[in-house]
């Protein structure tokens, strides 16, 4: 989660199971039912209902496993999908990472995030300049063994520089993008499921270089979309979970969850980071998105994962994403994370 460069941001018909033609049943979503079993496919997406993640910890120093655990507890329901956040040369996934993954009680996968460009820009890395850099990453990963979702570079739209030769023109992120899945496949890393994760905000999707930043179906998985809704009337982005998934450009033309399913129909859709805000100091009651949650992915089954970023201070420190700002906020939560339509198990 990101504030993008415009006035206040926090930042998709019938779809298709990814990589099959087959069209999803209305359905598709709900939880299976009394015997059955939603299950993981190669890919990580579910047979049915949709898996369930948390990031916490958010613009903070605590460690990331710790405050993942403590949001477990609060929230009532193991967070599948682990999502952490690492940048250039770092070492990962880390010791307490794959600790994480090695819990049998509480599976989990990691979702990886990775500024790979970090002291460089994306045209060199698609030139061949961070090779050694992916390559490092791609012998951790194998040894690593199990399955694991990488985004490169989350939100680009907001460190686009539309300037010819900057090196960080739309294009040279689908380039990047491209070299970097690429070269992960040569050596052998199978186990990466990668996820193009947008902002999905309506300014950004308005702009002409916006499409130019999609790298191809044969190197994205899932498509991911981080956004947020306010909960404070009259303020920037009010809605419900709905709101998040339908903006659509400034000027017309499709919202993000509508583009995704008809303009790449059978990619799987991860809302990577979602969550409600609300001013600090201006304190409002979260339930009425929280309990919009379910029904709306029940209607859009193209959708099968949910990634909830919780802090208490977004990164300009003047917004609350947590799920306990009220009672009755946690409350309608905890109802939303024992929903069984969560009930997916890791293949």
């Amino acid at each position: 989660m990101r504030r993008a460069k415009l006035p206040m941001f926090l930042t998709a018909l019938t779809a298709v199971i990814a990589g099959a033609t087959t069209v999803l049943a209305p359905n598709a979503a709900v939880a299976a039912g009394p015997g059955g079993a939603c299950t993981t496919d190669a890919k990580l997406v579910p047979s049915c209902g949709v898996m369930w993640g948390g990031a916490a910890g958010g613009f903070t120093s605590k460690p990331r496993d710790l405050e993942h655990k403590n949001w477990e507890k609060l929230s009532g329901r193991t967070a599948t999908i682990f999502h952490t956040y690492h940048k250039g040369d770092e070492p990962f996934p880390t010791k307490a990472e794959i600790a994480m993954t090695n819990d049998p009680a509480k599976p989990r996968v990691l979702l990886l995030n990775w500024k790979i460009a970090y002291g460089s820009n994306w045209a060199k890395v698609a030139k061949g300049e961070q090779n050694k850099r992916i390559d490092a990453f791609g012998e951790r990963i194998k040894a690593y063994g199990k399955k694991v979702f990488l985004v490169l570079n989350h939100e680009p739209e907001n460190d686009v520089v539309a300037r010819k030769g900057s090196g960080w023109e739309a294009k040279d992120f689908a380039a990047m993008y491209r070299h970097t899945i690429k070269r992960l496949r040569a050596q052998g890393a199978g186990n990466v499921v990668n996820v193009m994760a947008f902002m999905g905000n309506e300014k950004w999707m308005a702009q002409s270089w916006w499409k130019d930043l999609y790298p191809g179906d044969d190197v994205v998985d899932w498509i991911g979309l981080d956004s947020y809704v306010s909960v404070e009337k009259n303020y920037y982005h009010f809605g419900t979970f709905a709101d998040l998934l339908d903006r659509k450009p400034k000027g017309g033309g499709l919202g993000f969850y509508d583009w995704a399913t008809t303009k790449h129909a059978g990619k799987p859709i991860m809302v990577a980071e979602w969550g409600a805000y609300h001013r600090i100091g201006k304190t409002t009651d979260k339930s009425a998105v929280y309990n919009s949650v379910v029904p709306q992915l029940q209607k859009r089954p193209a959708i099968k994962a949910i990634v909830h970023f919780d802090t208490k201070r977004d990164d300009q420190g003047n917004r609350d994403i947590s799920i306990d700002s009220t009672r009755a906020g946690l409350a309608a939560f905890k109802k939303l994370a024992a929903n069984p339509i969560f009930n997916v198990k890791l293949g």
